[in-house]
């Protein structure tokens, strides 16, 4: 049943994403801008380019018209409020201001953060920050095999000194989805409260903030088909007061976050939030995952997914080890016919074992031979069959060391 449906012309609406001759599978990196929501951005790049903080005049109010249907429609999707929205320039950002923001007007009696093993680095880094910068103490929730958060330790690990536990939605190098729920309800236990990185999270599975207790949520417009250069961070009301800006401005975002809000970029992340969370899509991008490893293994390449089963993650992730193989000099070996990834773009331009790989317990030696692939909205069965004869072609001649590493040339937040 689902075969016939998804190789249906009518279900694959201009499902044809190339450049040339190269093939697009890196959507966790970053996706093209939907058609939907370029026209949904145009007419405030135009006719309606007014400041928005501009208060005395039409093109000023319309423009905060704009920001506040915006805000109102990204609330909406994760059963918040449109108060409870802040603009930022991306998830790298909004993971900041989350830590950073919370560090700095933190409660003497509460000076940890809990983070989990396989955060993005922009998270990371940002704890890291609150250390040298605030004096937070800092500790890494280990987790299983699949990437998922290890309940039990986190529970051992919460006290009344804990001022914040961030643990990310979905990851990026390895799709799995964590038990926020879960999560939540053991955090809270402890009077803590809980962030999510939720970057990856809107194309993969519906979030209600106020039904799982998430108190503050990053989001990305480019994740979901929107424009790059805008995020938000979700705040519950009863937390916003806790939160000190990370940057200086005129007041914008009740201080919270000042600066100019970009009115074109904030209209285009709601049309794409509006736009994403189709079960029906979802499904078509599982199939096609389980499909394309099956046809790579029928071709005889060796392959070994990591992280969590190809239905229990993503429906757009597949990060696999291929045996026997350097991952960047063997994408080199693809170009310029596939586009993919050696997991999280943030580390561009430096050689090193991925962290989340050696999170969840895979070998340096293995771990080097990671490639993720990545299936989006305009991905097919045809372009996928194509990649797997450039794969298998690649995998038989591959000679270590004989093709240049590619740097990873996009940002995971």
């Amino acid at each position: 049943m689902y075969k016939q449906l998804f190789l249906s012309g009518d279900f694959i609406q201009e499902k044809i994403m190339r450049v040339g001759s190269t093939i697009y599978m890196d959507y966790q990196a970053t996706t093209p801008v939907d058609k939907r929501v370029v026209e949904a951005m145009r007419p405030y790049f135009e006719e309606s380019f007014g400041n928005p903080h501009s208060s005395d005049h039409i093109l000023g109010w319309r423009s905060q018209q704009a920001i506040e249907s915006a805000q109102a429609q990204i609330a909406h999707s994760i059963g918040g409020d449109p108060d409870e929205i802040f603009f930022t320039s991306g998830a790298t950002e909004a993971n900041n201001l989350a830590v950073l923001g919370l560090s700095k007007g933190q409660e003497c009696s509460r000076d940890r953060i809990l983070v989990s093993a396989v955060e993005h680095k922009c998270v990371l880094s940002a704890a890291r920050a609150a250390e040298t910068d605030y004096d937070m103490q800092v500790d890494q929730i280990p987790v299983d095999t699949k990437g998922h958060i290890d309940l039990a330790a986190l529970d051992s690990m919460l006290d009344s000194d804990v001022l914040l536990v961030s643990v990310m939605a979905v990851n990026n190098e390895i799709g799995t989805v964590q038990d926020l729920d879960s999560i939540a309800e053991i955090v809270h236990k402890y009077g803590a409260l809980f962030h999510s990185d939720a970057a990856q999270a809107l194309e993969a599975l519906d979030i209600d903030v106020r039904a799982t207790g998430i108190d503050l949520m990053s989001l990305s417009a480019h994740k979901v088909y929107g424009p790059k250069g805008i995020g938000a961070l979700y705040v519950a009301r009863e937390s916003i007061g806790r939160l000190r800006p990370i940057i200086q401005g005129g007041g914008q975002q009740l201080g919270v976050r000042p600066g100019t809000v970009p009115t074109p970029l904030c209209v285009g992340f709601a049309k794409a939030i509006e736009l994403c969370g189709d079960h029906g899509e979802r499904e078509r991008q599982r199939w096609l995952n389980n499909w394309f490893v099956e046809r790579l293994r029928d071709e005889g390449v060796v392959v070994e997914v990591n992280g969590s089963s190809l239905n229990q993650r993503h429906p757009g992730n597949i990060n696999i080890c291929f045996d026997g193989v350097d991952a960047h000099s063997f994408l080199g070996s693809l170009q310029p016919f596939v586009c993919a990834s050696t997991g999280s773009a943030c580390t561009s331009g430096i050689i090193e074992s991925s962290h989340v790989l050696a999170a969840i317990g895979v070998p340096e030696e293995k771990a080097s031979s990671a490639v993720r692939f990545s299936i989006g909205r305009y991905s097919d069965q045809s372009q996928l069959d194509e990649v797997v004869q450039h794969i298998s072609a690649a995998v038989f001649e591959y000679e270590p060391g004989a093709c240049c590493s590619r740097s990873r040339d996009s940002n995971d937040m």
